[in-house]
């Protein structure tokens, strides 16, 4: 996997994070460098552990399922891709919080990271360096969680939806890339 399509999974991945960021920012409507950066460590902490234990649990079943894991990864990857437009067209809107305490935090960490577990299954059957892999998704899922708690407080919740959709497209693109790649239609 190369930095660009590692990058794009970040981003990807971070999509949801960023989304309930900007949420974070329109109930803070201040945005300190304090707010920014707990919200940030917590989302990007998140994302970073995930795909290290999606990782470990993927490699557990590597060698039984070598024959089908582009199928695997791809079937991962357009499902979460799919839930994140999903959601993203539904309408439905989250409440605003403004809390920032472990409990709340905890819960959001957890829900926005979830997809992170599963790319983490799918990484454990490609070539993927996965400290390397989860450093860059948890620093690239802090700085547009600390940026979307400012663009909430900025701008409120005009693009929350058109995140979380570009986020899907790219997941979903990115998972019919590595498919096509492992049957040899294309060669990138």
């Amino acid at each position: 996997m190369s930095i660009f399509e590692l990058f794009l999974v970040a981003v990807g991945l971070s999509m949801d994070a960023f989304a309930v960021s900007i949420c974070k920012g329109l109930a803070l409507r201040r945005a300190s460098l304090k707010s920014m950066a707990l919200v940030g460590l917590w989302f990007g902490g998140f994302q970073a552990l995930m795909p290290v234990a999606g990782y470990l649990l993927g490699a557990q079943f590597k060698d039984a399922i070598t024959a089908v894991d582009h199928w695997i990864a791809f079937g991962l990857l357009a499902v979460i891709g799919g839930n994140m437009i999903r959601e993203a067209l539904s309408g439905g809107e989250e409440e605003a919080d403004p809390s920032l305490g472990a409990k709340a935090m905890l819960v959001l960490a957890l829900a926005t990271s979830i997809d992170a577990l599963a790319v983490g299954v799918g990484f454990a059957f490609l070539n993927v360096n996965i400290a390397a892999a989860a450093g860059f998704i948890g620093a690239v899922t802090f700085t547009l969680s600390a940026a979307g708690v400012k663009a909430g407080a900025v701008f409120g919740a005009r693009y929350k939806s058109r995140a979380e959709i570009t986020g899907g497209v790219i997941l979903i693109l990115l998972g019919g890339k590595i498919l096509l790649e492992h049957l040899g239609i294309i060669h990138f």
